[in-house]
């Protein structure tokens, strides 16, 4: 591949789950930003987001977590890269309200000004990328941040649609949260298994090849339900796809979707 002329500096914000769980999303999401061009810089004091003690009712909790963050990315003007559009949602818009009123906001403001959702940021980077992958169906879901937060959407869904390769497949159902929420899911399981349990249907209807998401939270979620319901479902966050379509490295195994079709309607 040829590497194009340096485009400037960005600080990757890696997230929980990508650390614990995907971490080859986080390592795509570097990878993938590299071969634009840009110096990625993954400052190592950086934690969670705060989502989980905000979420919960623990504010106090949840300024201490978001003003380290804050710290571990001080000392550039540099934008944050998040692959995620929860933890994007979460330090660019909902900082600035934790901190209304105090010391720490121009601080605060200042972070979180810089923040950007990772296809959002590709998509005004590099909005065609090279595509040596095989012809693929995929199917799309939207987090609930992405959706009405970050509004990040449309920019993952015109990265995907301007790979000659991949056919992207709408689900009916977009709108509708996969029932992960965090804390929620541990907190209402009942209800979260219903919604997942939904959107697991939802994505298998699409009849696509593999499921691609921007959150590993909701990931983490569907492919998980999926399998338990023994219908597993083959899914990846975008950044992963996106650098197998653009190194050459897309496989060409096959779809668990479409393999587990035989047992769609029970």
């Amino acid at each position: 591949m040829n590497r194009p002329s340096p485009a400037g500096k960005v600080l990757l914000f890696g997230t929980c789950l990508a650390d614990a769980v995907f971490p080859d999303a986080g390592m795509a999401s570097i990878r993938l930003l590299e071969n634009c061009g840009f110096q990625v810089a993954y400052p190592l004091e950086q934690g969670c987001c705060g989502q989980p003690a905000y979420n919960s009712g623990f504010p106090d909790e949840a300024r201490a977590v978001a003003l380290a963050q804050v710290k571990a990315f001080a000392g550039s003007d540099a934008p944050v890269v998040v692959p995620s559009g929860s933890c994007a949602g979460m330090l660019r818009h909902h900082y600035p309200a934790l901190f209304e009123g105090r010391p720490e906001l121009f601080e605060v403001l200042a972070f979180s000004a810089r923040v950007r959702e990772f296809c959002e940021f590709l998509a005004e980077a590099a909005p065609t990328l090279p595509d040596s992958g095989p012809p693929v169906r995929a199917v799309w879901h939207s987090s609930c941040h992405a959706l009405r937060e970050t509004g990040s959407t449309p920019a993952a869904k015109a990265l995907l649609r301007a790979l000659p390769g991949v056919e992207l497949v709408e689900l009916a159902r977009e709108w509708e949260c996969c029932g992960f929420g965090g804390t929620f899911s541990v907190k209402r399981p009942e209800i979260s298994a219903a919604m997942v349990r939904d959107k697991v249907e939802d994505v298998l209807a699409a009849r696509a090849d593999v499921l691609l998401t921007a959150d590993c939270g909701c990931l983490l979620n569907i492919t998980s339900a999926a399998q338990r319901m023994g219908r597993p479902v083959r899914g990846m966050h975008v950044a992963e796809f996106l650098w197998e379509r653009v190194s050459g490295t897309a496989s060409t195994q096959q779809p668990a979707t479409r393999a587990g079709e035989a047992n769609h309607g029970r």
